[in-house]
């Protein structure tokens, strides 16, 4: 199916595969892993065709077989259906090709007929319908244009146009980046019935596991091929490491530490089926640990010394944006030192709401919050990194927030964090969002908070940094709260759920794979046809209020949604720039001593835009959540 031969790919100065070999069966799923910034982006480009290798030979399937899922999000004005439609190309010329033909009679009509039938197209827009569905798409969306929808909801689009395309090769760039738990769960099963050859590079673990049956791990420039899901690939390598005696001692320690904590939890687990799903993940844990053994990244969240009980009480509370804008209603909550939640719940539910709320950042509309007197909050949001200092380097950071800290302090601090050399003396402005993220968990991490708030931590982290972060909120002697779409993350850091649904928080009494149960009730209960009260029909003045109901939604949506427009096409915008930016670094003969110069403006420009690019799609991640809070509200 694909074939690398001594296969070498640069780009500018830097060599991403030297002189690399892999085969890559019919059929076969594969998840392509390593570290941001090896290259596994770069390596889809040059399947696509969308680069050249530099040395070597590499076997693929032709341009027409190939299907991927764009980045790009797209401002057409075609409705959704005909936009996710269009991903079957040759349904399309077929259709051109009988329209043509019906309006000149033509006698090639039946066997265009039968040429339509035999790829299915008759059921082409059922099954478009289905796609929609499955990745969230309410059913009047579908007729929807497609710059009505926010940028997340448009990536979504790109993903179904890209399963809509019959291929022999599918690739997949992060596709769980946009979606919820549920719609995640429906593309685990919609990838592992699809009869071609999939690549996919995703930071979802439990996505990589439930999808992938080979493993291909980028690493020092080379290729090197495992067999199994992503859970195999870590237990393979590490027995590979486990035979360097300087790596064994670091590993025993590292299986000693999650032994440890797998004690105290079953000392404390009150819930003996929470108790036994928790333990059973942990005790995973303990296999795989050895895999990350030359792991960058050693930090932790250490607990300020003073504690309250409780920490934070929220009492009887109604939280939303406004009076008018309620997203959930009679909130009670008591937190005290030691509790782990994960929050559960689809998206637009609330959330985020309830995160803002707990810490502060979003006022009550009614009820009350009360603080304990040694509560030190550390929060985490997206939103937050665009309060980095673009021009501030990562020492510098922590230097304004520890005036009294010796540089060797924070130097070693930082580099438990992955920064080290440069990287901790340059201006941030050209980190990647993982970076970013990374500074901010960092900042969180030097003031020794008692109540860690996270929502989606783990966003552009990849999965080395995920699992330091699994086992630093493991060692974590605070209280939790967290939001992710991280299966993995969740099942191993918190030992209770909260359900937000139906405008309540509830607790979940039940694990994760019993909230996957609720949410395929849930979309079962959606999918079903509503039936209005003793079967009879709306009345006029039902009618009525109806239209007055969805006028009034209309209005309070519409500031939000021309805010979200702006800011898609000040993106589409910078991502043209960047595009341009990256074809000019390209050419080799810039990284000559003669043109230095011009070198060092164009990477100060590249730099520039990638952070600006970075600020606006976090103020749209902000609006675009406000927007499905508001509309989950109305629906």
């Amino acid at each position: 199916m694909i074939r690398l031969e001594q296969l070498s790919l640069q780009r500018g100065a830097q060599r991403l595969i030297d002189h690399a070999d892999l085969n890559i069966h019919f059929g076969w799923k594969v998840a392509l892993i390593g570290a941001n910034g090896v290259g596994k982006s770069s390596l889809f480009k040059l399947i696509l065709g969308e680069l050249s290798q530099d040395t070597g030979e590499l076997h693929k399937p032709a341009p027409g077989k190939i299907a991927h899922m764009a980045q790009e999000v797209s401002s057409s004005d075609r409705c959704a259906l005909d936009y996710v439609l269009d991903g079957d190309k040759e349904l399309r010329q077929l259709q051109s090709k009988l329209a043509i033909a019906e309006q000149e009679h033509s006698p090639e009509l039946g066997e265009l007929y039968a040429q339509l039938d035999a790829i299915d197209g008759y059921r082409a827009e059922s099954r478009a319908h289905t796609l929609l569905n499955g990745l969230g798409f309410a059913p009047n969306d579908a007729s929807k244009p497609v710059q009505s929808f926010s940028g997340g909801w448009r990536i979504r689009l790109n993903l179904a146009q890209a399963l809509m395309c019959r291929s022999e090769l599918l690739l997949l760039d992060e596709p769980t980046n946009h979606l919820d738990l549920d719609a995640t769960i429906w593309l685990e099963q919609w990838l592992n019935q699809y009869p071609g050859t999939l690549i996919l590079i995703s930071h979802d673990r439990a996505f990589v596991d439930a999808t992938a049956n080979q493993v291909v791990h980028l690493y020092q420039q080379q290729l090197t091929l495992y067999k199994g899901n992503y859970s195999a690939f870590e237990r393979m390598r590490a027995e590979r490491l486990a035979q360097q005696q300087a790596a064994y001692d670091k590993q025993q320690a590292q299986i000693a530490h999650i032994e440890s904590f797998v004690r105290r939890f079953k000392a404390k687990a009150s819930k003996a089926k929470q108790a036994q799903s928790r333990i059973k993940e942990l005790e995973r844990m303990e296999m795989i640990s050895a895999a990350h053994i030359d792991s960058p990244f050693s930090f932790r969240f250490d607990c300020s010394d003073k504690l309250s009980s409780p920490l934070l009480n929220l009492y009887n509370t109604e939280l939303g944006y406004s009076e008018q804008s309620k997203i959930l209603n009679g909130v009670s909550l008591s937190l005290v030192p030691g509790q782990r939640i994960g929050l559960l719940g689809r998206n637009g539910a609330g959330k985020s709401t309830l995160v803002k709320s707990l810490v502060g950042d979003l006022p009550l509309i009614s009820g009350e919050r009360s603080c304990g007197e040694h509560l030190k909050i550390g929060y985490f949001a997206q939103h937050q990194l665009e309060a980095l200092d673009m021009n501030a380097s990562v020492l510098l950071h922590l230097l304004r927030i520890a005036p009294k800290a010796t540089e060797a302090q924070l130097r070693s601090f930082a580099g438990s964090f992955g920064f080290s050399g440069d990287d901790a003396l340059d201006p941030i402005g050209r980190f990647s969002g993982g970076e970013k993220a990374r500074l901010a968990l960092a900042l969180i991490a030097w003031h020794k908070p008692n109540l860690l708030l996270l929502d989606e931590p783990t966003n552009h982290l990849d999965l080395e940094v995920r699992h330091a972060l699994t086992l630093a909120l493991q060692d974590f002697e605070g209280s939790i709260i967290l939001v992710s779409h991280d299966r993995h993350l969740l099942a191993n850091t918190v030992d209770q759920f909260l359900l937000v649904a139906e405008g309540k928080v509830t607790e979940f009494d039940g694990d994760l794979d019993d909230y996957h149960k609720w949410l395929a009730t849930q979309r079962q209960e959606d999918s079903s046809p509503v039936i209005a009260s003793e079967g009879r029909s709306q009345s006029a003045a039902d009618r009525k209020e109806q239209k007055r109901i969805e006028a009034e939604k209309r209005s309070k949506l519409r500031p939000l949604r021309k805010a979200l427009e702006k800011l898609d096409a000040k993106m589409e915008k910078l991502n043209q720039s960047l595009e341009a930016l990256e074809s000019q670094l390209a050419d080799t003969d810039l990284y000559t001593d003669q043109r230095k110069d011009e070198l060092k403006a164009l990477l100060s420009q590249q730099a520039e835009a990638k952070s600006e690019l970075e600020g606006v799609e976090l103020e749209w991640f902000e609006t675009q959540e406000q927007l499905e809070e508001l509309e989950q509200e109305h629906a």
